[in-house]
């Protein structure tokens, strides 16, 4: 909220935004005035100059009073309008924060470049489980068909369970716009960094984001960790022939039917 103040904003609130433009940078701001003549809209004119320099996002809805007309022994007199144009603010306030999620996301400072220009790379996190949850079940679909079965936990888990091994595993997504493009887990056992759960949107395949996500999880393995190891569908010829493409080798392992797990040693850890 502002008041008119010499028909310019108040210099009070020039500094708090210079402040605080780090932390609101990429957030949608809405603007209530006051005043007499020109009911403070000359400085909110003058207000979302600056926030817009300072990269917030103006509204393009305001609320303006005029406090001749609009107060009462101290108090707002009653206003259909007024309320409504308060709600209908607050509305495109909150909208708007939505869509500018990607924006602030983006400017963390966990993330890093992804594959795709604009992308970018983050751990994921149990929050992310209702976008886990839809990759997952867009791509196992496709891996059930190839593979005759639909034994697939991935197509199976629920939104919570996907929650639970979020928190539990070491999990790397890309990200553009808001989508989910891709993802990959990993986790140790013993001297062994297990791999799973590769997933890249299908629109979106055969253009390098699988074999990325890949490498980067193999980068994330420990120093004291000796071989990678993961499972795929026995008749998922494309997954095997891009993990044999970068050095994994069958090798007998207790794996669920109908799956072949792959191993290669880790480069510099060879026992």
């Amino acid at each position: 909220m502002t008041p008119e103040y010499n028909y310019g904003m108040p210099a009070t609130l020039k500094n708090a935004l210079d402040y605080l433009s780090d932390e609101w940078a990429w957030k949608p701001i809405g603007f209530v005035s006051y005043g007499n003549t020109s009911a403070g809209t000359r400085s909110v004119q003058h207000a979302k100059q600056v926030v817009t320099t300072l990269r917030m996002v103006p509204l393009g809805a305001s609320v303006a009073i005029r406090i001749g007309e609009s107060v009462e022994n101290g108090q707002l007199r009653t206003d259909a309008a007024r309320d409504a144009a308060g709600v209908a603010l607050v509305d495109e306030l909150a909208r708007l924060a939505q869509a500018l999620w990607p924006m602030r996301e983006r400017a963390r400072a966990a993330t890093s470049p992804g594959p795709v220009p604009g992308s970018y790379a983050r751990r994921l996190t149990p929050d992310d489980a209702a976008q886990v949850t839809v990759l997952q079940r867009c791509c196992w679909a496709e891996e059930a068909m190839l593979n005759d079965t639909t034994a697939v936990p991935a197509l199976h888990e629920s939104l919570e369970e996907v929650r639970e091994w979020l928190a539990n595993w070491h999990t790397t997504g890309i990200w553009l716009d808001g989508r989910l493009l891709g993802m990959v887990r990993a986790r140790s056992v013993g001297t062994d960094w297990h791999l799973g759960r590769l997933a890249v949107v299908p629109d979106l395949r055969s253009r390098g984001l699988g074999r990325w996500l890949l490498h980067t999880a193999e980068g994330a393995a420990g120093s004291n960790l000796h071989r990678i190891l993961l499972f795929t569908g026995a008749k998922s010829l494309h997954n095997i022939h891009l993990y044999e493409s970068e050095g994994y080798q069958p090798v007998p392992a207790s794996a669920p039917d109908g799956t072949v797990c792959l191993a290669k040693e880790i480069p510099g850890q060879q026992r």
